[in-house]
């Protein structure tokens, strides 16, 4: 079956405009906003690979490559709305807000990682597949019962799209008009296995026809056709239309995290095509230069800031006390279980022994 979900754009590769209806709302302002948070989450990104490596953090999940969709889906939300991570999605939730020396922490092992800033609806980074999408389906729903024009937004990867809660999410959603987006990165790896070996239809945008809900593909390396669709699906959510599925279409230049090695399952050669060709920064520096909106001092002022916020999140994140180890067993039910009560036991034991 041939897909007749074809690929939705507003620049091409090479910095051009390839629709021209967006092109009043593609203001300086909005194209620098843009890159600024690309650049600042690139950043963070390389700077927590290198803790990794330092044995500073933990084992990280990095996302260079994605920045366009994660930039562009995440401005286009409002104040209010809710976002469901997963544990790649962090470039996401520091462009809505989240605090990045709690980030890092995260990272770190901490549950502090998991509070958002005040008055942030971000929900923990999910790292089980799929489960956050009937979460966003169920938080879309209070909303809307509640009266608000809040929305929801899930993010989830192409492998996402074989779990039950996929379809268990997208259908509640679709049933009840819950003002939900349900956007997948597809950066065609589901950890080791290639897209076309987890599924036999042409695209993940097509799985909306079963549900009767809008089904988009785009180019998840132009954050302009990011943006513009989720905000348009972000419209049609708060109108009471219902949800809308996004596939953006994007890669993953690293490992899928810092304890994997690609060479194993996939040719890393077309990460150095892909980065000289359709990577997301350079394709928006591409179009600046075209429309003589880049400038060298202003790229300069943002890299020392970047640079300055990232200095002081990692100082920030290196101050906390260590955690409280009991925390691990005591708060996992109201009352540990026999189970916990004795790895504690044992754990204690370990400890003074050690100590």
């Amino acid at each position: 079956m041939t897909s007749e979900f074809s690929m939705f754009q507003v620049i091409g590769e090479n910095g051009q405009l390839i629709d021209e209806r967006y092109k009043q709302d593609m203001t300086e302002d909005l194209i620098k906003t843009f890159y600024y948070h690309m650049l600042r989450i690139r950043t963070f990104d390389r700077k927590a690979i290198s803790l990794q490596r330092q044995g500073r953090i933990g084992t990280y999940a990095p996302f260079e490559g994605q920045e366009a969709s994660q930039v562009g889906s995440a401005l286009a939300l409002g104040k209010d709305d809710w976002v469901f991570p997963t544990y790649r999605d962090h470039g996401a939730t520091l462009t809505f807000g989240a605090n990045m020396a709690r980030t890092y922490l995260y990272w770190n092992g901490r549950v502090e990682g998991c509070v958002p800033e005040e008055g942030k609806k971000i929900f923990p980074p999910a790292v089980p597949i799929a489960t956050q999408l009937p979460h966003a389906a169920g938080a879309a729903m209070a909303e809307q019962r509640k009266g608000t024009k809040n929305a929801a937004i899930a993010y989830f990867g192409d492998g996402a799209t074989s779990e039950g809660d996929f379809h268990e999410g997208l259908n509640f959603a679709s049933v009840f008009k819950a003002p939900v987006i349900f956007f997948n990165q597809n950066n065609g790896f589901a950890i080791s296995v290639p897209i076309q070996k987890q599924m036999n239809s042409d695209t993940i945008a097509q799985k909306a026809v079963a549900y009767g809900i809008p089904g988009v593909r785009v180019d998840g390396n132009d954050i302009f056709a990011v943006y513009f669709q989720v905000k348009e699906g972000l419209e049609r959510a708060r109108n009471g239309e219902g949800p809308t599925l996004i596939e953006a279409m994007t890669w993953r230049y690293g490992a899928h995290t810092t304890a994997d090695d690609p060479t194993k399952y996939r040719d890393q050669s077309d990460s150095t095509l892909i980065r000289e060709t359709r990577d997301p920064l350079m394709r928006l520096e591409r179009y600046m230069k075209v429309h003589d909106l880049w400038d060298e001092k202003w790229m300069e002022t943002i890299e020392q800031e970047i640079a300055s916020e990232i200095d002081s999140a990692v100082k920030e994140m290196e101050s906390y006390p260590p955690p409280n180890v009991h925390d691990l067993f005591d708060y996992t039910f109201e009352k540990p279980t026999w189970t916990i009560a004795k790895q504690k036991e044992d754990y204690l034991q370990f400890s003074r022994r050690e100590g």
